[in-house]
């Protein structure tokens, strides 16, 4: 977004009002209860427009609320006023709100700049920031992962890593599948799974050859992140992962 170039309004805005999209709110309102999944919140936003703030003044390192009780620090592209909100975890996010209501109660002062909620992904994508937030303001926030975001940048359809089950949450057939391909044929490694993580999205869970010495698990542990990192399906569509080490059974 450097010059703010990549994020200016086209003519096809010209009439809007700045308001939100109904269905979008509906979804956002549901999706704050659990009552729907994130991704139908993201299936809708790649058909609606999103405002994206630019601010003439801003003092960097300010904290905002975000989503779940996060807090995330503000930066700003000088050359342009485009804001970047930084994770906990120190991934950039580009902020879109879903009207000009929200947006001014975020900021009075920003500018809304109307674009497509998909070149909004895209202009995160090429500044390499992974991740947006709708609505940072509220009345409901939330937080699209970086799999989404480049869904949407693509224009394709947002298959989550997790799926809902009867009994919880567990890592989609594709992604597990994935998972044990890259993990189990390294040397060491007996048996390779994946299950829902306790602090990233997807855990991989490693059963090894026991007595191995502590260069011996570096080597594995390394081999398997390096096949991990290497899987398409994994790189396109979880947004973090830990390993775990698990019996040997």
């Amino acid at each position: 977004m450097t010059g703010g170039r990549s994020i200016q309004p086209t003519s096809q805005f010209a009439g809007d009002d700045g308001s939100a999209d109904a269905e979008l709110t509906r979804l956002l309102a549901l999706h704050s209860t659990g009552a729907v999944p994130l991704a139908d919140v993201v299936a809708r936003l790649a058909d609606t427009r999103v405002l994206v703030p630019v601010l003439a003044e801003l003092a960097v390192g300010e904290d905002v609320a975000g989503p779940e009780g996060r807090t995330l620090h503000v930066d700003k592209e000088a050359s342009s006023g485009v804001v970047a909100l930084r994770a906990p975890d120190g991934r950039k996010a580009l902020p879109v709100f879903t009207s000009v209501a929200a947006m001014s109660a975020w900021r009075a002062d920003a500018r809304p700049v109307p674009v497509e909620a998909a070149r909004a992904a895209l202009s995160a994508v090429n500044e390499d920031w992974s991740l947006l937030v709708v609505d940072p303001g509220g009345p409901v926030t939330v937080l699209v992962p970086r799999p989404a975001v480049w869904a949407l940048a693509q224009g394709e359809r947002w298959r989550p890593a997790l799926e809902a089950t009867e009994d919880g949450l567990r890592v989609e057939r594709e992604v597990a599948e994935s998972v044990t391909v890259a993990a189990a044929p390294v040397q060491h490694v007996v048996r390779a799974h994946a299950e829902p993580g306790r602090k990233a999205e997807v855990a991989v869970v490693l059963a090894l050859d026991p007595g191995l010495d502590r260069a011996g698990l570096d080597a594995v542990l390394a081999q398997v992140n390096a096949r991990l990192g290497a899987s398409d399906v994994i790189s396109r569509r979880v947004d973090s992962l830990e390993l775990r080490i698990g019996a040997a059974r």
